[in-house]
């Protein structure tokens, strides 16, 4: 396995999928956002490894993991990360991702409820409509036409520095422009999910701060009084991230510091939600 801050490759359901250890501890698997990479993180990644073992990925046709022939789907890309959990001898990780790595966390959380310990999902719906509308117009714009456009940005910059194949960009943006599309909801998996999780979103978000309300509200948060000894607190929490946008969460150094408290408590005894 590689070792701290090291690079390696994992050969997972016919991918190469490229991840780096940092930091070591309890493992947390870490999970960047749609056209991103590990780099996303920034500042996050080295406060997180503070306390713990981040394993980063880059998912499919991601950063330095290369495309392979199939569509990118959520649960693919959810099994993909669980056989990596497996693959470095893991019983069990936390895992946390960030807008699409954060849908892809919380299939990994309701696929394979035995791979994941805690789940933190940042900037990431339930269902396709916890997303502002112009937020879902500019996802139906996403495809190959955007790929020459798309070239003056960072991510491209990131992308095209990195990337085993950098001429796949427009498959890229091809695939996940498919993804992006597809209607989903997940509500009835997450209700029934006795993982412990944490919602991040931030307070300038492109997903609505009333649908992360709504998310805590299906892990049994925020449905009556805790009282006063706080016995009636439910095992998952969430965090709405103030002068914080989809844009910037995930280098925020404020996002650290909110998961932390929640990755280093102690796992409830029920090992679930309080409904």
């Amino acid at each position: 396995m590689a070792g701290n801050n090291g690079g390696a490759y994992a050969e997972v359901n016919g991918l190469g999928m490229y991840y780096e250890v940092h930091g070591a501890g309890e493992p947390l698997v870490l999970l960047h956002g749609g056209v991103g990479a590990i780099e996303m993180f920034g500042e996050v990644l080295p406060l997180l490894a503070e306390g713990r073992r981040v394993v980063a990925v880059d998912l499919q046709a991601h950063g330095r993991t290369a495309d392979v022939g199939r569509p990118l789907t959520y649960g693919q890309m959810a099994d993909d990360v669980a056989a990596l959990i497996w693959h470095l001898g893991l019983e069990r990780a936390d895992v946390m991702g960030y807008s699409l790595g954060g849908g892809v966390a919380l299939q990994a959380a309701i696929r394979h409820p035995g791979a994941v310990r805690k789940l933190v999902v940042v900037s990431t719906p339930f269902k396709r409509d916890g997303w502002f509308p112009e937020v879902l117009a500019g996802m139906g714009q996403m495809g190959p036409e955007a790929a020459e456009p798309m070239k003056q940005t960072p991510m491209y910059g990131l992308y095209s520095r990195i990337a085993p194949r950098p001429g796949d960009w427009p498959v890229l943006l091809t695939k996940l422009g498919e993804l992006l599309r597809e209607d989903y909801d997940w509500s009835e998996e997450v209700a029934a999910m006795g993982t412990p999780a944490m919602i991040v979103v931030g307070d300038a978000d492109s997903v609505r701060a009333a649908h992360a309300v709504e998310f805590f509200g299906l892990l049994g948060g925020g449905l009556a009084d805790a009282g006063w000894d706080g016995s009636g607190r439910p095992d998952s929490r969430l965090a709405i991230l103030p002068a914080t946008t989809h844009h910037d969460i995930f280098f925020s150094p404020a996002l650290a510091h909110a998961v932390a408290p929640f990755l280093d408590a102690p796992m409830p005894e029920t090992g679930g939600g309080s409904r």
